[in-house]
């Protein structure tokens, strides 16, 4: 626009003049509902570290899983109301890393490992160091990863498979030092599990708006059924099939 043009404009134009190369300033804000549900899954993550330190492994272990349902829905939620950010997505991870990294391994280790020593918490730094690599992996994978399969064992299912064992343990009244060698097996698998190649479903691409058979709906009625009657059984033995998953069905392959 010519200098006299914009001499003459009035005010209200000239707030609208292009002024070229001029970059415009970034909103500020957070955008609220994601970021609070992103939020009640930290919460429950540090609340789980609290209640191990006090020797309440039981609602540890519920708090692990409530922060699994709420890492599902702010990221849900996202998409829906259109709040996507990079902001989210980092403060997602930092919590993730919490919830399902740092806390299931000092509640393991508080739990059960504690009374091997030194290769007690090695055991339990090896679930924690995998939890940050997987967790770094996927974020710079995020744009080329296939949506159908993970690469790795996720991090909430490899937290909610030592939660399960904490929880179903506890509840059948089996204290954490009696499995203390186990748990030293298998707290190091989980966590490499998580940074190896190892393909898992991400279930991204179930339809839950399209037909089922009849018989799926009520298999669907069943496992609510079984969850309600013994939680921390099924939730148990439901995660720790899915981690078993990967590798069975690398063998399977291998043998055809």
């Amino acid at each position: 626009m010519p200098i006299d043009d914009i001499k003459k404009a009035p005010v209200d134009d000239i707030e609208d003049i292009d002024l070229g190369d001029e970059k415009k300033q970034p909103r500020k804000g957070v955008y609220l509902l994601p970021n609070l549900f992103t939020t009640a899954a930290l919460f429950s993550g540090f609340y789980a570290i609290i209640a191990a330190m006090d020797g309440n492994f039981s609602n540890a272990a519920v708090a692990i899983f409530i922060s699994m349902v709420c890492d599902g829905l702010d990221g849900r939620v996202a998409r829906l109301t259109h709040t996507q950010s990079a902001f989210g997505a980092e403060y997602d991870s930092l919590a993730d890393m919490v919830s399902f990294g740092i806390a299931p391994a000092l509640i393991v280790f508080t739990w059960s490992l504690e009374p091997l020593g030194k290769i007690g918490w090695i055991a339990a730094f090896v679930y924690a160091v995998g939890a940050a690599l997987r967790l770094a992996r996927f974020n710079t994978m995020l744009a080329v990863e296939e949506k159908r399969y993970f690469t790795g064992l996720p991090s909430p299912a490899a937290a909610a498979i030592l939660a399960g064992v904490i929880w179903a343990a506890s509840e059948a009244g089996v204290s954490g030092d009696s499995l203390s060698i186990l748990m030293a097996l298998l707290v190091p698998i989980v966590g490499l599990l998580m940074v190896s190649n190892v393909k898992y479903r991400s279930f991204k691409d179930l339809n839950l708006k399209g037909r089922v058979p009849f018989v799926v709906f009520l298999i669907a009625i069943l496992v609510f059924v079984l969850i309600a009657l013994e939680p921390s059984l099924v939730l148990m033995v439901v995660f720790c099939a899915y981690g078993l998953w990967g590798p069975l069905s690398l063998i399977f392959k291998g043998l055809r």
